[in-house]
């Protein structure tokens, strides 16, 4: 009889991760639920989540016949995440912490942990696809496009996902929450976690001030005149309207860009502000996961945050993991810090961090 192969499943507590356990045991492969503890989230009262999270783990690895275990990342998420976190916002930027978790956590740290466990493959709730080719291993979106989460795993190297199983990759959400309730799932009803983990439900603001000292200080328009004041560059993003405090007549006011030597918060108004808008960027750490060889220059699509419609794009690749990328059309609110990630239709290329915006052969000096 053939032994049957090993995958080490990373284990939330929410019902993708559920519904994973049990297609990954319907297609025969033997299973082990692990919970990550990324982050100490006990508050003041005593209470954590996660602490319940893994209670709903217990529940759902003893119902569906499998063993469970948690594994401890705090100091890789605090050395490898957090860090990274709390600089970029130091920089005035607005960095994407799950992209770095999936890098450095999910698909290093844990992946690590599970061949010491002697699996053949990892598996995430992750709405994704790999699809095994001569060539290598490439990733799709998910089929649900609302949920797809290539966006947030586009730093992955081909020898992680040579070892990773993406299970609900082929399914709508719906889907999922159908499985779970027919097989009687203890998260069926469990609703979706939001948010960045180590924040939680706490207010941003208070929870970036325990970390990094606010500097107040002017809002301006474009040219020079004092609008209001502002609590500290690190709590506002370009395109942001929520949050500025300015009243008046004509249409709403938006966040244009940051002063960083000024510690200025550039504002304007109308959603569709002209210095909102560039045509192109400059990317650093672009990591291209596909296993097709790209010429230096090449058209495809790219997302600039996550649930973007795709936009055309012509990416001219350079040295030291850079990458121009010039807009088929200008494009709203690019923001340094986030992620550029490329598609060729179906296919995830892979994807970098924003580092520098232009418009019309120029650099914004004012948006990172």
């Amino acid at each position: 009889m053939t032994k049957k192969q090993r995958v080490v499943l990373g284990m939330s507590g929410g019902v993708d991760s559920s519904v994973a356990a049990h297609l990954l045991l319907e297609q025969g492969y033997e299973v082990i639920g692990v919970f990550m503890k990324n982050w100490d989230d006990s508050d003041d009262s005593g209470f954590c989540s996660a602490a319940e999270d893994y209670e709903d783990v217990v529940k759902v690895a003893e119902q569906v016949g499998i063993p469970y275990y948690t594994v401890n990342f705090e100091k890789e998420y605090w050395d490898n995440v957090f860090e990274y976190f709390l600089e970029e916002y130091k920089k005035g930027r607005t960095p994407n912490p799950d992209v770095m978790c999936n890098k450095e956590i999910k698909f290093k740290a844990f992946l690590d942990y599970a061949m010491s466990l002697d699996a053949d493959f990892v598996a995430m709730g992750h709405y994704a696809q790999v699809e095994r080719t001569e060539e290598g291993v490439r990733m799709l979106r998910g089929v649900d496009t609302n949920k797809d989460q290539t966006y947030f795993l586009n730093q992955l190297t081909q020898a992680q996902l040579e070892k990773t199983l993406f299970p609900l990759g082929h399914l709508q959400k719906s889907e999922v929450r159908e499985i779970a309730e027919r097989e009687g799932l203890a998260t069926a009803k469990k609703k979706d976690s939001t948010g960045i983990c180590f924040i939680g439900e706490r207010d941003f603001k208070q929870f970036l001030s325990e970390f990094l000292p606010a500097q107040p200080g002017n809002m301006e328009t474009m040219d020079g005149e004092v609008m209001g004041r502002h609590d500290g560059l690190m709590y506002y993003t370009i395109g942001q309207r929520h949050g500025l405090g300015i009243g008046g007549a004509g249409d709403p006011w938006f966040v244009l860009g940051k002063d960083l030597e000024r510690n200025v918060l550039l504002v304007g108004q109308g959603f569709h502000h002209n210095a909102l808008y560039s045509d192109a960027l400059k990317a650093n750490l672009v990591n291209w996961m596909t296993p097709k060889e790209l010429p230096e220059t090449f058209e495809c699509t790219a997302k600039f945050r996550y649930r973007q419609p795709d936009t055309k794009v012509t990416v001219q690749r350079l040295p030291n993991g850079e990458a121009l990328v010039t807009f088929a059309a200008p494009v709203r609110a690019i923001t340094p810090g986030q992620a550029v990630v490329f598609y060729d239709e179906m296919e995830c290329l892979g994807g970098g961090t924003i580092d520098e915006v232009y418009k019309d052969g120029q650099k914004l000096t004012y948006v990172g």
